[in-house]
């Protein structure tokens, strides 16, 4: 009998892989040993990153996705009680859990408080409240929690994105609005980054979290190439302006870049995907590469491995 394939991998090596681990190979590898109870790497991992605070959240999120991280994070903790790493990865992996309806979320957010009070810098244990009401809380919790956050790391980058995602639900009338909080938000936190920070393209990704949701108030058409919603005036310039940032700014060695940023690359190339601009699309794919993300591809309930398959056809002529 065929083994299966490491959890979050294609058993097609040349297709998309839709891994959370994105290119970073170590964590995928530790990801995988994880789930078969090899906890060690998850610590020398973590010891590692030390405070480099978005890559530490975004391979503490990958790591407690996975369906049996919460049993390992709690042994590994059994046998180091005195380790905030430990800590965190049993606090958000308790936070999936709740997702899932598996486990309490107050449980769940105790147990990222016990994590913050070990480790008072550390954003992480707040990143996993924000993640938790992003999914069971109310709008004050998410607020509070993204405060919290931001207040360790001022432009954390996966803080910022499930902001988005949360304020672009908020829906008042029957069509989208310009002046749509969700877009003041992106602009704002867009402003206040480093010139380098890929928060630049936070912008777009509001103007996806929108689309989704007006497609599903059916407020927009469910195909997303039948939309208006990117070639409108104030898109457009959004688009440009992100699109330049990359262009100026954008890194693709495995050391320096950041962690996240094929995420916010899958986002900019649907947009310009469905602004028209096959061209710029073909150029962001091409550095994509694999690492596509289920968002925005799955915008409004889409398959997306086709969605991103059928943009590779149409911006570079191969699936």
């Amino acid at each position: 009998m065929t083994p299966p394939p490491p959890l979050g991998r294609p058993r097609n090596k040349d297709g998309p892989a839709f891994d959370p681990a994105l290119d970073d190979h170590e964590l995928a590898t530790v990801r995988d040993a994880l789930v078969r109870g090899r906890w060690d790497g998850a610590r020398q991992l973590l010891a590692r990153t030390g405070d480099d605070w978005d890559r530490r959240g975004h391979r503490l999120v990958v790591l407690a996705e996975g369906p049996t991280s919460a049993a390992w994070a709690r042994e590994w903790q059994l046998a180091e009680p005195d380790s905030p790493d430990a800590a965190a990865l049993l606090a958000c992996a308790t936070v999936f859990r709740a997702a899932r309806g598996q486990d309490q979320p107050d449980a769940a957010r105790a147990l990222c408080l016990a994590a913050a009070r070990m480790a008072p810098r550390d954003p992480t244990p707040w990143l996993g409240i924000l993640i938790l009401a992003r999914r069971t809380g109310t709008d004050d919790e998410r607020v509070r929690a993204f405060d919290q956050v931001r207040a360790r790391h001022r432009d954390h980058h996966h803080a910022h994105h499930l902001m988005a995602a949360c304020l672009a639900e908020h829906q008042d009338g029957d069509r989208d609005d310009p002046l749509h909080e969700v877009y003041d938000f992106a602009s704002w936190a867009a402003e206040q980054a480093p010139a380098d920070s890929p928060l630049a393209v936070l912008p777009v990704v509001a103007h996806a979290e929108r689309y989704r949701v007006l497609a599903r108030a059916g407020l927009e058409p469910a195909d997303p190439a039948r939309s208006g919603h990117w070639t409108t005036r104030r898109a457009r310039q959004v688009m440009k302006a992100a699109f330049d940032w990359w262009l100026e700014w954008d890194v693709d060695d495995g050391t320096t870049a950041h962690p996240r940023r094929k995420v916010d690359l899958n986002y900019l190339a649907h947009a310009k995907l469905h602004e028209g601009r096959t061209a710029e699309a073909a150029a962001l794919l091409t550095r994509i590469g694999p690492h596509a993300t289920n968002a925005p591809w799955s915008y409004p309930d889409r398959d997306p491995r086709k969605a991103f398959r059928a943009a590779r056809r149409t911006a570079l002529g191969t699936a």
